[in-house]
């Protein structure tokens, strides 16, 4: 019996529940990339990556069912990295992303 507990108990942060993220991406004439994280319940992030030798202007829309989309407007510069987040009011059950780059 004691064993049976210790396997459930083990078991247990591999049934940890996370939101799917989708992300629709559009760049135009730059070199980025992106990671998705579901840090908390009702915040979404995103770590954009610019790879190109150009900086960046980014523009992050994030959407949550009902609620209103939270956009964000940021700059990366040439061959670093940035991270966007948006805390929304209710419970995230499915997040989607815009990501939308083009040259500064």
């Amino acid at each position: 019996m004691n064993r049976i507990c210790c396997v459930l108990l083990a078991m247990l942060p591999l049934s940890a529940w996370a939101y799917p993220i989708e992300v629709e991406k559009y760049y135009q004439g730059v070199d980025i990339d992106y990671t998705s994280h579901d840090t908390f319940y009702d915040t979404g992030a995103i770590t954009v990556n610019n790879y190109g030798s150009v900086p960046a202007k980014c523009r992050v829309v994030f959407q949550n069912g009902p609620e209103a989309p939270k956009t964000r407007r940021v700059t990366v510069a040439a061959k670093k990295s940035v991270d966007v987040s948006a805390k929304f009011n209710r419970s995230i059950i499915k997040l989607r992303i815009k990501l939308s780059c083009e040259p500064e």
